[in-house]
């Protein structure tokens, strides 16, 4: 799985559903970071 290309879909995603729904943006941010961290430690440890 290739991050430089995950991340930049995610981001344009996570700002798509954040202009639409303004009220989620906590919830994108966590899952956001979460996704980050994980695949962060699955490159290091793998």
């Amino acid at each position: 799985m290739n991050t430089a290309i995950i991340h930049p879909v995610i981001a344009l995603l996570c700002g798509i559903a954040i202009l639409i729904w303004p009220r989620i943006l906590n919830y994108v941010v966590a899952a956001y970071l979460i996704f980050v961290g994980v695949v962060g430690l699955v490159a290091v440890l793998a």
